[in-house]
């Protein structure tokens, strides 16, 4: 039987246990142990939510490629919405401003060899904000700015 002898034997004095070697110190082993992730912290949905200085975020492994799934759907759906002559006639007030900048888009593109009109990238616009919404609801898009516009 061993005798305490005070703060030594604390189990917060306990000497730390070497750690096995990984691949990032010497590339040649066999049996890589994984990278050691960061702690992942949940966010709340409001803005005013502070992240501890104290702690490191994890972001996740999958983030291109849900980004990617994302964009590559609706791309797609655009493509098709569009694709469909529209033929109901509607009118709406741009800006000088704006109307420049989608005659300027309309002009860039018609020099690359893909031709778009007004029209075209109107449409891209709305039914890209169309199907935000539907997949957001009040966290998409349009529901910010409208209540931005409306405070």
């Amino acid at each position: 039987m061993t005798k305490k002898s005070g703060l030594a034997d604390s189990p917060f004095f306990i000497k730390p246990q070497p750690q096995p070697p990984t691949t990032e110190a010497n590339p040649l082993l066999k049996n890589p142990s994984p990278p050691k992730k960061k702690s992942q912290i949940p966010k709340k949905a409001n803005s005013d939510s502070m992240v501890s200085r104290h702690q490191d975020t994890m972001q996740p492994s999958n983030h291109d490629t849900t980004v990617s799934r994302y964009h590559d759907t609706i791309i797609e759906l655009l493509r098709k919405t569009v694709k469909i002559i529209g033929k109901e006639a509607a009118t709406h007030r741009f800006t000088v401003e704006e109307k420049r900048a989608i005659k300027k888009i309309v002009f860039t593109y018609e020099d690359q060899g893909i031709l778009t009109s007004e029209n075209e990238i109107t449409r891209i616009a709305v039914n890209y904000l169309i199907e935000d919404y539907k997949q957001n609801g009040k966290s998409s898009l349009l529901e910010r700015v409208l209540k931005a516009l409306n405070t």
